[in-house]
């Protein structure tokens, strides 16, 4: 106990990898408190992957999805966003979400709507509009907007929601989006029904209606979790949709992690280090950085830090320095050559060039920032949390 001290004495606090304001301090029976404030200091990876977002950055804002390509992703885009947010770069951040707000009569608001999934890096659009790839940026203004209070941008939100919102369908899904020639995607993908769910303020008649969809037409009951392809067996189960939904709703079932372990597998990666992490699906035929990222922060989530740490490690193996940009790394798309989610393959390259979304994703595991906590607490009524039954 501090009063029984004896004369002055210097209280010095020491933990690996972490930095206290003070250094020290002068103590004597008649402190009354003591306070410091811990900081974990970022390791050399995460300087090396925080410079190459840093470097990414086009004049115009935008930031290609892979390095040493030309194609421009929105839902990569907003993951870049909040990572400039991770080290208070508000004016990175900002500079994409300007891109986007110029553009809300032009695309957004503009016939059916919608900004599109991808465009080229001088910023021309494909037109594929995707609802799940609109929501995501709609979350990362959601976390611009809790971390600045900044109103700037809270037309282009509302505009977004309105669109989203507008996608919503008799049975409470929600409508993929539009093909480039303006007709309807007739079909409804689950991660971007529950992206949109986060990301639409409140607890509303619509997000009412939603759960209803994933209830009756994406809920496993016997595997409590959330499906992908309830027509198709083989890819009925997607890895994101795990962590995803585990960081999405409260009291979700802690097994969605362990039940991801069916894509779970070890792969000799193109730059011949050993890896072991997640897959896209159950064929298991390459590893996936940014999903292993994402489990990887959901079990931060889950308190099952020895995993976190564990894949994060796994992740490193696959660490690429940059070829364009000094002092600055990150982590392929794929471990190796092999399909996406389904059995298309990947592109040529995915395996060796560096793209945005795992180093987002091992990013956000590493600081414990979960992109969908600011959407969270919905103050869902208990009756309707059908994961919990």
């Amino acid at each position: 106990m501090i009063s029984d001290l004896y004369n002055q004495h210097t209280i010095t606090p020491t933990f690996l990898n972490h930095t206290f304001i003070p250094l020290n301090i002068q103590v004597s029976a008649s402190t009354n408190d003591v306070l410091f404030i811990d900081t974990e200091n970022a390791s050399e990876n995460e300087e090396l992957i925080f410079n190459w977002f840093s470097n990414q950055q086009l004049s115009n804002g935008l930031l290609e999805s892979v390095e040493n390509g030309n194609i421009v992703s929105l839902y990569d885009n907003a993951l870049a966003a909040m990572v400039y947010m991770l080290k208070d770069d508000f004016t990175k951040a900002e500079k994409i979400f300007d891109f986007f707000n110029a553009r809300i009569h032009s695309e957004l608001t503009n016939g059916v709507g919608g900004f599109s999934q991808l465009r080229d890096r001088s910023g021309v659009p494909n037109n594929h509009r995707w609802m799940g790839d609109n929501a995501w940026l709609l979350i990362a203004l959601n976390n611009y907007k809790d971390r600045t209070g900044n109103a700037s941008y809270d037309n282009l939100a509302s505009e977004i929601s309105n669109w989203l919102r507008s996608l919503q369908d008799t049975d409470g899904g929600l409508f993929a989006g539009y093909n480039p020639d303006n007709s309807l995607m007739n079909f409804k993908v689950t991660e971007g029904n529950i992206d949109a769910f986060n990301a639409i303020d409140g607890y509303t008649d619509f997000h009412s209606q939603l759960l209803d969809f994933l209830e009756n037409n994406r809920w496993d009951d016997v595997d409590k979790n959330l499906v992908a392809w309830p027509t198709n067996p083989t890819y009925l189960y997607a890895l994101d949709l795990h962590p995803w939904s585990y960081a999405i709703f409260n009291n979700y079932p802690i097994t969605a992690l362990t039940t991801a372990h069916r894509f779970l597998t070890t792969k000799t990666a193109t730059n011949g280090a050993q890896i072991t992490g997640y897959c896209f699906d159950e064929d298991k035929d390459t590893i996936w950085p940014e999903g292993t990222g994402q489990m990887a922060l959901a079990f931060g989530i889950a308190g099952m830090h020895n995993e976190k740490e564990s894949y994060l490690a796994e992740m490193e193996n696959v660490l690429i320095q940059s070829k364009n940009h000094l002092n600055a790394a990150g982590f392929p798309y794929a471990s190796n050559p092999g399909t996406t989610f389904g059995s298309n393959a990947l592109w040529t390259g995915a395996d060796t060039e560096i793209a945005i979304s795992g180093g987002a994703w091992y990013l956000f595991a590493k600081h414990d920032f979960n992109p969908f906590a600011v959407g969270r607490d919905k103050n869902i009524p208990e009756v309707e949390m059908f994961w919990m039954n």
